[in-house]
């Protein structure tokens, strides 16, 4: 019998919950789950039990489930899809959507049960510093068992589409990751840090090394620039490699932390001479996607990814992975100030339908349909 989508029920988990906004994956989960519940699907989010004081079973329209997990830095995530999976597998929906590469392996348990799956694989996670070791082999390892065991799998950007087909010889689905367009914002909330409209360059992102924030802080500091370079960000545990960098002393340095008003990080990114963006592993980011969203001028680490995102120039520079390169394209952004200015002009155009929610939502619900008819 054909899946209408009033009766489609599909179930999400993998990510931290909903409506938990902290990072990409939980941002897609709200912005996806709330147009597919109002096109009628039922949306059940599975929430990382131990985030949530309140545990409302119905919040605007998607259906909640607090799974329980086994609480340490490296079991958390992994064991909260694990019971949420069985959870599913056990219930009537008709499709099961996991985020992460990391749950690759759960994709054993809804196959024992005939239940299709569609996974979100996003990024090189086997690549990144902070998982050296075991971590990196598990990360590979899980990536590669996702491609074995889940019905259709998805990446966010053409590029980690060519990555996964060298490496696990499995096709994938494109699907971009969305992003919303915004309004600039005035610069009032900027007086909190004594900052003025074009008088910084920006980061923002996790203060981990695979984001680049050391090698972009060294590069602005041998340039001749009077600006403030502002790190937005920073890291939920106490690290050395993140401590290193806050210590720096230098007057042109700003480390604001964590920010979580939404109105003062937008005034962050309007205002900015130019957003930096040293993200080197994974597929479409979503701060770069808010950066060109508050029409920034964007100078990013040169990456396929990035490369493809700014469609190789159109919407910005690259500097290479040196410190020299950073100091000489700090020094050319302030010479040519016109060309920021086009570049902050012309950003919004940058994203186009491919990463419009609404067109996003379309793709994976024709997926969905698709899964659901088997």
């Amino acid at each position: 019998m054909a899946v209408s989508e009033k009766n489609l029920k599909v179930a999400i988990m993998g990510a931290k919950g909903y409506p938990y906004v902290y990072g990409g994956y939980d941002t897609m989960i709200k912005e996806l789950g709330e147009r597919l519940a109002a096109k009628g699907v039922h949306v059940r989010v599975y929430n990382h039990r131990a985030l949530f004081k309140e545990r409302p079973p119905l919040v605007n329209g998607i259906e909640c489930i607090y799974t329980p997990a086994i609480e340490s830095k490296s079991l958390t995530q992994l064991t909260h899809t694990f019971f949420s999976m069985l959870h599913a597998c056990f219930s009537d929906v008709d499709v099961i959507f996991v985020v992460n590469s990391g749950n690759g392996p759960f994709g054993i348990i809804s196959r024992i049960f005939r239940k299709p799956t569609a996974i979100n694989v996003d990024g090189l996670e086997w690549l990144r510093p902070k998982w050296k070791g075991l971590g990196a082999k598990y990360f590979y390892w899980a990536s590669k068992m996702a491609t074995k065991f889940y019905d259709q799998i998805i990446n966010d950007s053409d590029e980690m589409r060519r990555v996964y087909l060298e490496l696990f010889q499995k096709d994938s689905k494109v699907i971009a990751y969305g992003a919303n367009p915004r309004e600039s914002v005035g610069s009032e909330p900027l007086e909190k840090w004594n900052l003025e409209s074009r008088g910084y360059f920006l980061i923002v992102g996790r203060l981990v090394p695979d984001n680049n924030a050391d090698l972009i802080v060294e590069g602005f500091l041998k340039s001749n620039s009077k600006r403030t370079l502002v790190i937005v960000g920073d890291v939920p545990f106490a690290d050395a490699w993140a401590n290193r960098l806050k210590n720096i002393q230098d007057p042109r340095l700003l480390f604001t932390g964590y920010v979580t008003d939404p109105n003062e990080l937008a005034a962050l990114y309007s205002h900015c001479y130019v957003y930096f963006h040293g993200h080197e592993y994974g597929g479409t980011n979503p701060a770069m996607l808010k950066a060109l969203g508050y029409g920034c001028a964007i100078l990013a680490l040169d990456t396929p990814f990035n490369q493809e995102m700014l469609q190789n120039g159109k919407h910005g520079w690259y500097f290479e992975k040196k410190a020299e390169s950073v100091k000489e394209t700090v020094e050319k952004a302030e010479s040519e100030p016109e060309e920021m200015e086009m570049f902050r002009k012309t950003a919004r155009l940058g994203l186009t339908q491919k990463y419009n929610w609404d067109h996003v939502t379309e793709q994976y619900l024709e997926v969905f349909r698709g899964l659901a008819k088997k």
